[in-house]
């Protein structure tokens, strides 16, 4: 291996760590044209303990070999010289929460709650199971801190406004609290010190912690071997200073990590800001002890440089990057999704003509997807693994459906996941001995070429994928499937009747990002990534009834985080307010937004950041009073002095979330962000879109023939079977303007690519542009779920579409001010009925119809009349059929054969419909939904 000449500081490396592979991306100088950079990227498994200690590290030593010549021996000591910066994203601490492998450690709250996050708010989200269990707590141990501070007053006080304690610019009392237990003075009722909390509320200090006492606590868990602390005391968030206390205490003591509710997350609501510490003190040990790990497979120069290079930077949660001092195990939960949600949103997004996108990232354990629309979706809190926490995110679904996820046959229903095979041992492909993945499915269905994919499996290192062992595994799996069912199946029939039920499982959150909250999924872009995604993005596009398909050339996850043209930054403030949105008090909230934005430009400023290239976002966490749902809202309208409307944008969020208003309640404001974000750049050039209409006029598009095929391969289509001679294409030999049709296969280093018949790719300078054709059937279509009940072939999947229903009544139920619900068993079905406050009436239920199949159908009542939505067996059309209200009908759906509403059953009527035979495409037209957004369909 000759040498090559590389200057010092050249090399920009990014390094995304999955589930199952690690992807490492390079750019460095072109050593024949140094004022041009070439890329490169290394695929290694994520695990692999017995070649090396960790992925990235070996995956940049391998880069390192490649870029400048010269042998490095594995487990070495990397020179940092040549190197720029390191990116790195990493599942980590979201690894070690799902698998419950935190550091151990103990919470220290106030006298009294010692139970309180054990019993938490007592929500119940799942309404519909069977069989709930609760997770089990984070923390190890509880120690209850004698301190007690309380508010002055109390928010139902239905004048709580006029009775509370006024201070003066000094935080000097002027006037003492007017409500209940007023002594008639002029202060305020009780004994204890009254001072003003940060949310600019009133705070009695009843008792304050004995230090004494404290410290001898803390040394004794300290003695039993805590390194790891969470400290919860009640109104922290307005008053800290007793948590500030606690904490200086134990780092003195040799606490080597000590998260403060109120520094780690200063909002009002005890239970998730002490969930959300309790998670940090759970996951930023562990965080840091693989970072120190990561650190000794490098000299001491990339520690060092920070904020110098060779320097390293983390993708966080919100999409952001952060430096070292800032990264900790709750900014990391999405570290590894949230890298491809800024690639594919830069890359795929067009200003013009505002498409909104779909970001599908298929993984090796699970498929993450989400929605940008111009704009990033942040949300707040988020459950992970049965823990709700608070901190900000990029909006995100995962479902445990990969390439990983183990396949089985149980109960006469076709299964994928949520079991991973990981990567240790991985799919029975990997050959170490690793049982049957969907990754061995598209193996056997000619999805996966072995003589293109990396050779990277064995004890070796080097051996292909083996076909043999997934072929001998599924083969006995199809005996005992054929041995239960009448009608005898092909083994590829049976192989992809697992594909179809872990695309369906694909589905269900992209549902949950799109029909659940109004925005109809086919008219969005589908931008399919992750190792897997072109293995399955054309049949889920086709499923979702979406026609374009965008497939980055790169590995979207450390593409994003690669040039230091693309840096962006996130910085942001947040403080606890706790004040009636008035008139009166718009000011003063305008006045502290302020004072945040100017702060937050500074520190941004400090970072490097051009005052032109820094965006502020102005947030107020706002709920009605009498209610406990805050919605942060970022307004994007103006009132009639010019300045951020607040209230106009909570009731339009409001209401698109719940589907009413409570107009006669004041609105209180819980907190105040800002968060700024500083970018280096502005855009990448032309869109996609753009670049491929200019191909098209300048008729620089040309379709290949399938003789320029690199070679062929013998393919599984759906409603097709197999294609013998199924071209395959090499993506770095095509051009750009090159058209291949389907059904082809189109590969490169780090994905395969699967273009099913009757759709075509377009290669631009940075995408593969997927079109499914018109002749290709988009429509969403009902499929089957048990193989002993029904006999339609080839593939039954498991409840996913009969799944819909519950978890659609359970969100209505959830974001519903005191419905309806009634249940009527009928001799077809049960019927689930749901009437909101909005008088909107949604009915579900199963229905047998005359040839003894159950299908799923669907009531609205909507005030204009009843919709029914039904499938039909034949042609697996979706049919809708609107029966306008008569005058006089009832005004809700009662058992079947009420007046005025269709029967439910085989007997429904359809002669004298007004509307019959409604494909989807018409299902909308003429017809008001009243906000049924909320219902999945």
């Amino acid at each position: 291996m000759a040498v090559k000449e590389v200057p010092d500081r050249s090399i920009r490396i990014c390094a995304d760590r999955g589930g199952t592979f690690c992807d490492v991306h390079a750019s460095y100088p072109d050593p024949e044209n140094p004022s041009e950079r070439k890329e490169l990227v290394v695929k290694l498994l994520s695990q692999d303990t017995a070649n090396y200690k960790d992925a990235p590290t070996e995956g940049i030593r391998r880069v390192l070999e490649i870029v400048t010549g010269e042998k490095i021996p594995r487990g070495s000591v990397l020179s940092t010289d040549k190197i720029d910066y390191i990116r790195l994203s990493t599942t980590v601490a979201t690894n070690a929460l799902l698998e419950r492998k935190g550091h151990k450690h103990a919470l220290l709250i106030t006298k009294g709650f010692k139970d309180l996050l054990l019993i938490g708010n007592q929500s119940r989200p799942r309404i519909f199971d069977l069989n709930i269990r609760r997770p089990a707590p984070l923390y190890s141990k509880v120690v209850e801190v004698d301190e007690r501070v309380t508010l002055v007053g109390y928010t139902s006080d239905p004048k709580a406004e006029d009775h509370e304690v006024k201070f003066d610019a000094d935080g000097n009392i002027t006037r003492g609290y007017r409500g209940k237990g007023w002594d008639g003075v002029g202060d305020a009722e009780g004994p204890g010190e009254v001072v003003r909390g940060l949310s600019g509320e009133a705070v009695r200090i009843m008792k304050q912690p004995d230090s004494k006492e404290v410290e001898k606590d803390l040394r004794e868990l300290y003695d039993e071997g805590y390194r790891s602390l969470a400290i919860v005391l009640v109104h922290s968030y307005t008053y800290p200073k007793h948590e500030n206390i606690i904490g200086s205490l134990a780092r003195s003591i040799g606490f080597t990590h000590v998260s403060e509710s109120a520094s780690l997350l200063p909002m009002i609501k005890m239970v998730p800001r002490g969930v959300s510490s309790t998670a940090d003190a759970y996951l930023t040990p562990i965080l840091r002890d693989y970072l120190d790990g990561f650190f000794q497979g490098f000299d001491e120069k990339l520690k060092d440089g920070r904020l110098r290079s060779p320097r390293i930077e983390f993708m966080g949660s919100d999409g952001g990057l952060v430096d070292l001092n800032n990264f900790s195990g709750l900014k990391s939960i999405l570290s590894g999704p949230a890298g491809g949600v800024v690639g594919y949103a830069l890359t795929s997004w067009d200003e013009k003509l505002k498409q909104p996108i779909i970001g599908l990232d298929v993984g090796g354990t699970s498929t993450d997807v989400s929605r940008f629309d111009g704009r990033y979706e942040i949300v707040y809190e988020t459950t992970t693994a049965g823990v709700t926490i608070q901190s900000p995110q990029l909006d995100i679904n995962t479902v445990a459906a990969g390439g990983g996820s183990c396949l089985t046959f149980r109960n006469g229903l076709f299964l994928a996941g949520p079991e991973s095979a990981g990567a240790q041992p991985g799919p029975a492909c990997y050959r170490k001995d690793g049982p049957l993945a969907v990754t061995d499915a598209n193996l056997m269905l000619g999805r996966l070429i072995p003589d293109y994919f990396p050779k990277i499996f064995g004890k070796s290192e080097k051996e292909p994928l083996d076909i043999e062992a997934s072929r001998v595994l599924f083969e006995k799996v199809a005996e005992e499937i054929n041995a239960s069912n009448e009608k005898k199946l092909s083994l590829d029939e049976i192989v992809y009747g697992f594909i179809k039920v872990a695309n369906e499982t694909m589905c269900r959150p992209i549902r949950a990002l799109t029909e659940a909250r109004g925005h109809a999924t086919g008219k969005h872009v589908l931008a399919s990534f992750g190792g897997a995604g072109g293995q399955h993005a054309c049949e889920i596009a086709h499923l979702l009834g979406i026609k374009t398909i965008l497939i980055h050339r790169m590995s979207l996850h450390p593409y994003e985080m690669l040039s230091a043209d693309l840096e962006r930054r996130a910085y942001e403030l947040q403080e606890p307010s706790s004040t009636f949105y008035t008139p009166q008090n718009r000011s003063g909230l305008l006045s502290r937004l302020d004072k945040m934005t100017a702060d937050v430009r500074t520190e941004l400023q400090k970072q490097g950041f051009e005052d032109k290239r820094i965006h502020i976002e102005r947030m107020l966490n706002m709920r009605f009073e009498g209610t406990d749902t805050a919605l942060m809202v970022l307004p994007h309208e103006k009132d009639g002095d010019g300045n951020e409307d607040f209230e106009a944008a909570f009731n339009r969020v409001y209401k698109a979330e719940f589907g009413f208003l409570l107009d006669t309640k004041s609105i209180i404001v819980d907190d105040v962000k800002v968060r700024g974000i500083g970018k280096t750049f502005d855009s990448l050039g032309d869109s996609v879109y753009t670049e491929l209409k200019s191909l098209r006029s300048s008729n620089h598009v040309s379709r290949i023939s399938a003789s320029q095929a690199d070679s062929q391969h013998s393919v599984y289509f759906d409603k097709v079977g197999r294609v013998d001679d199924t071209p395959v294409y090499l993506l770095d030999k095509l051009n750009v303007g090159d058209e291949v049709v389907g059904p082809a296969v189109v590969i490169d280093d780090t994905q395969t690519i699967v273009l099913v018949p009757e759709s075509t790719a377009v290669l631009t300078s940075r995408h593969l542009y997927i079109t499914l054709e018109p002749g290709f059937d988009t429509e969403r279509h009902f499929i089957p779920v048990g193989i002993n009940d029904f006999t339609i072939l080839p593939v039954p999947v498991p409840c996913t579409q009969f799944y819909h229903p519950a978890s659609s009544l359970a969100r209505l139920l959830r974001t519903s001010s005191m419905p309806k619900v009634t249940a009527t068993s009928t001799a077809t079905g049960t019927i689930f009925r749901v009437q909101t406050r909005s008088k909107r009436i949604i009915g579900y239920t199963t229905e047998v119809d005359e040839h003894g199949q159950r299908r799923s159908v669907k009531l609205i009542h909507n005030g204009s009349g009843v919709l029914l939505r039904r499938i039909n067996q034949q042609t697996n059309e979706v049919i809708w059929q609107k029966y306008p209200a008569r005058k006089n009908s009832p005004k809700k759906i009662d058992a079947a054969g009420d007046k005025g509403a269709p029967q439910v059953g085989p007997s429904i009527p359809t002669e004298n419909a007004a509307e019959e035979g409604q494909t989807s495409q018409d299902k909308l037209k003429g017809v008001n939904l009243e906000g049924d957004a909320g219902v999945s369909q």
